[in-house]
């Protein structure tokens, strides 16, 4: 069968990593590109053993990176989450993370010209259709490759990447809070429905006999826990308008629970069917957003902050530092956040022609 050879550059963005492409080095049919990627990342195997995917959600993911295709942006970003067990490709969703790398990576593919001290990204993210403003370190024009910046769940230090959310509200939806309350009751539960960079459901852990303190790998052990959880989401989804979200990735539950390090509160996050090793970035944001709306479930574990406010969200690998500003009193909050990226490798990817595929099955 005739192989397809792309170039692909892997990169390291916050606590997430994943493969990185020119959009126009991909096809441009949507279900020849989804069949690249599951190629690409070797879904439909446990270990990935036949793509560069790492075996886990934080490991396979893809960023499609290409020329702006609206005003007052620099570069279009599509995230692709692409499913480890299942050879499915989901786009509904961003990351924040891999939108880490994405500034790094068009500057450094030709996209953006650097500057010299810092270059500003205005970064379209196709999945929300919303701006995220990247801040970059380039010396001379140049990304900075090291610094003394380190986050929760990445080993060593990096150069700080600062991203703001700066129209995040409503970003599936349109609606900061889709169903119209501060809470919704489902299935017994006390909740909060919130989309801001993130649709999320949030619960409070201990409506689940949960803490919100627990390990990762506990939490995900619980069958009957992760059962009500997924019934809670879709009954979510439903209410917050995305129909049928049982084949989605959205919205994503979190269980919250008080501080035990001194943050805001503490925060599980799924993805949806396992717990994040730490707190996805577009999640922290969505969290920030809730937490300064009256009568969230949120407001049950922290006084309403008085803004501009950092707010800390602890997590499985330790904490998420946010910046909740307002640009006025009527206005969605803007959430800032710092994270790291780091190039890992560049190369020639190949794959298998999905249309050759086709045409062979055809034939037969």
């Amino acid at each position: 069968m005739p192989t397809l050879k792309i170039p692909c550059v892997l990169m390291r963005g916050g606590t997430s990593r994943g493969a990185f492409f020119l959009a126009g080095d991909l096809p441009r049919d949507p279900t020849r590109r989804d069949a690249v990627l599951v190629s690409a990342m070797g879904a439909g195997h446990a270990l990935q053993v036949d793509g560069i995917g790492g075996g886990n959600a934080l490991t396979s993911k893809v960023a499609i990176v290409g020329p702006s295709s609206v005003p007052g942006a620099d570069v279009d970003y599509l995230f692709a989450q692409v499913s480890v067990l299942e050879r499915r490709v989901d786009t509904s969703p961003n990351c924040g993370n891999m939108l880490a790398g994405v500034g790094p990576f068009a500057i450094e593919q030709g996209l953006v010209r650097g500057q010299d001290g810092v270059t500003r990204v205005r970064i379209h993210n196709v999945n929300t259709r919303k701006i995220i403003e990247a801040r970059i370190p380039t010396p001379g024009g140049v990304v900075a490759d090291e610094g003394m910046t380190a986050i929760d769940g990445v080993p060593g230090t990096a150069a700080a990447i600062h991203l703001a959310f700066v129209d995040a509200a409503g970003s599936r939806t349109g609606a900061l809070l889709p169903t119209g309350a501060a809470r919704d009751v489902i299935d017994g539960i006390e909740v909060t429905c919130v989309d801001a960079a993130m649709p999320l459901v949030v619960i409070p852990a201990s409506s689940l006999g949960k803490t919100a303190a627990e390990r990762p790998d506990e939490l995900d052990a619980d069958e009957a826990f992760l059962a009500r959880l997924e019934a809670i989401r879709r009954e979510a989804g439903r209410r917050m308008g995305l129909g049928d979200v049982s084949g989605k990735v959205i919205p994503k539950p979190v269980i919250v629970g008080p501080a035990r390090d001194g943050g805001a509160f503490t925060a599980r996050y799924f993805m949806p069917a396992s717990c994040h090793k730490a707190l996805a970035v577009t999640g922290g944001v969505a969290l920030a957003s809730a937490a300064t709306q009256p009568g969230t479930v949120l407001q049950d574990l922290v006084e309403p902050p008085s803004l501009p406010c950092d707010l800390v969200v602890e997590h499985p690998s330790g904490r998420l530092l946010l910046n909740v500003s307002q640009a006025a009193p009527s206005a969605a909050p803007v959430v800032s956040v710092v994270r790291t990226a780091r190039r890992i490798f560049e190369g020639i990817l190949h794959v298998p022609d999905p249309a050759a595929a086709v045409t062979a099955a055809a034939a037969a």
